[in-house]
């Protein structure tokens, strides 16, 4: 049985039907190549602040509680987000109104009035949002460490914005932007559970065909600039030192990515992980702590992250270093490469139960610009990776032109280059 369905009308716009005969749920998204590395330094957080604006009125639904209450009326989960390579906004609901939910997100995303006192209006909540990740900083160091790793250009800078540039956008910028960036050729819309597949092409048809296209800007891209070991520490009164310790790695379409995944699981996947057992079980130094992969069109990323005791600081850096260089100097075990095999599939399976997770896994791999791929072929691809393989990753990223520490703490005039080296 077929398990992705992938249509392309006339004027570019990609549609993915994914039945799914025992859902109780349909989940509607529409994605589009608008995040934060297509702006402009001047416009930093537009896409972010677009996104907001679409929940708040549209030709049809001219009030912010019109498109609540409605949505709020089927019971659905809904909601939108903004990356740095796109943006998406989504509907969860019941099989039976799928078409209902197909029409208020086509909505929000064909038909934004952006009213000039819903923009200054909302100025203030995306301001709160920005104050809102300044007192999370196992959150805030994130973005820390992309700032490091990238530096001043669209891959380094934060999703939301400075609150000066929020602060001075304007209604016809948001036009501006949507015009060059909302485009059928740039967009995706996925459906994904138990929908009528005809009535959903339909209407997908209906309000989409007839889109007119245009010129898409496209994004700048990544550049990748380092010679030695960099650091960013930023000082704030906390009772933990919030670390984010990682190297660059390559873009997404790397067919490396299956055998770096497994690393990272090995090094930070779970409990029974080399830095779990280290450093929480070991030193008792953090409740946090975990590794990770983050790639994008033109760039990537392997980190460990962590709130750590700031006592025993210095000792977990030494020892997430030297879990790094272990993967350089020897293979990993048969048991340990099998055991995060197991691991790093079965999460993967059990993440994709719900009709939303089933659409974003395929509406991801398209607005990047992958070749559609199953679930089943994403196991595929682990089960085939070899010790040789990771180790031979590991050699060619876990370098001193490749190693970045951003830490948020209690530290001024403090530099831990000393011991940030492999």
């Amino acid at each position: 049985m077929e398990q992705f369905h992938r249509i392309v009308f006339p004027n570019g716009l990609r549609i993915i039907l994914v039945p799914e005969a025992g859902s109780l749920a349909t989940t509607v998204a529409v994605l589009v190549e608008a995040g934060s590395k297509y702006e402009t330094k001047d416009q930093n957080g537009i896409s972010h602040f677009l996104e907001h604006m679409c929940f708040k009125g549209t030709t049809n639904r001219p009030r912010p509680i019109d498109i609540a209450s409605e949505l709020d009326g089927l019971g659905a989960d809904y909601n939108a987000f903004t990356s740095q390579e796109y943006t998406s906004y989504y509907a969860k609901v019941k099989n039976e109104d799928a078409e209902r939910a197909l029409d208020v997100v086509a909505d929000l995303y064909l038909n934004p009035t952006f009213a000039s006192e819903e923009i200054e209006r909302e100025k203030g909540v995306i301001i709160e949002e920005i104050n809102m990740y300044e007192d999370r900083p196992e959150r805030r160091v994130g973005e820390y460490f992309m700032e490091l790793v990238y530096g001043d250009q669209p891959a380094g800078w934060s999703i939301l914005g400075p609150k000066e540039v929020i602060q001075k956008i304007t209604r016809d910028d948001f036009l501006a932007y949507r015009g060059r960036h909302y485009l059928p050729q740039a967009t995706v819309v996925v459906v994904a559970g138990g929908f009528d597949a005809q009535k959903i092409e339909e209407g997908i048809r209906a309000r989409f065909g007839g889109l007119a296209g245009g010129e898409k800007h496209d994004k700048q891209m990544v550049e990748e600039a380092q010679e030695v070991p960099r650091e960013l520490v930023k000082f704030k009164e906390s009772d933990q030192t919030h670390v984010v310790l990682g190297f660059r790695a390559f873009p997404v379409r790397d067919e490396r990515r299956y055998a770096l995944e497994l690393l990272a699981d090995i090094l930070g996947g779970g409990m029974g992980s080399r830095l779990f057992q280290r450093v929480r079980e070991e030193l008792g130094a953090a409740y946090y702590v975990r590794a990770s992969t983050d790639f994008f069109s033109d760039h990537g990323l392997i980190e460990m992250s962590a709130g750590v005791t700031h006592k025993k600081l210095r000792d977990v850096l030494a020892v997430a270093l030297e879990e790094f260089r272990r993967f350089v100097t020897e293979p990993v075990s048969v048991a340990d490469l099998d055991r995060a095999k197991r691991h790093l599939a079965g999460q993967f399976v059990l993440s994709l139960e719900t009709s939303d997770a089933q659409g974003y896994f395929y509406g991801g791999q398209e607005i990047l610009g992958l070749p559609l791929i199953t679930p089943e072929a994403y196991v595929e691809r682990l089960r085939m990776v070899t010790a040789e393989d990771i180790q031979s990753v590991a050699q060619g990223l876990f370098t001193n032109n490749h190693l970045n520490l951003a830490l948020i703490g209690p530290y001024k005039e403090t530099s831990f280059l000393d011991i940030v080296k492999v």
